[in-house]
């Protein structure tokens, strides 16, 4: 069973830098943003997203555990009637072993005790096994974005 615990500062510390370093790595293979500015801009992006860390108001970030053992990290965050998933990770040596799945109910389970009846989030074009896991739990598309290059 997965239970979310609120990430400790020193937890939400190795999150941030792995977290700003995946998320520019994310939007340059997006083609969002250039290489040699995507470290910045990604840094510039976490700290106004989460000004006060762990503290910033209406953000709960979570480490996931079964057990002992910490499987994953969610950071969500409140937004009037709904809730905006920022990150879900679970750790790369526990992917592919449903904690995914488990992770994304006990978010729910969170969002509805602070009064939340809607769940938002955003996954990259070429994240296809988050994609497929979230239409599996029922999360549909709103919106679409394409491209070609030239």
């Amino acid at each position: 069973m997965i239970e979310l615990r609120p990430m400790t500062p020193e937890q939400y510390e190795k999150y941030l830098e792995k977290a700003i370093k995946q998320y520019a790595e994310e939007k340059t293979a997006s083609g969002n943003w250039k290489a040699e500015e995507a470290l910045q801009k990604s840094t510039d992006e976490y700290q106004r997203l989460l000004p006060d860390g762990v503290q910033t108001e209406d953000n709960y970030l979570y480490s996931a555990y079964d057990g002992d053992l910490n499987t994953g990290i969610i950071w969500i965050a409140k937004k009037e009637l709904a809730a905006y998933i920022y990150d879900v990770y679970i750790f790369e040596e526990y992917q592919g072993k449903g904690y995914g799945k488990a992770v994304m109910s006990e978010i729910e389970t969170k969002a509805k005790e602070l009064g939340i009846n809607k769940m938002m989030l955003h996954v990259f074009g070429h994240n296809t096994r988050a994609r497929k896991l979230y239409e599996k739990i029922g999360y549909q598309p709103t919106n679409i974005n394409m491209e070609k290059k030239l």
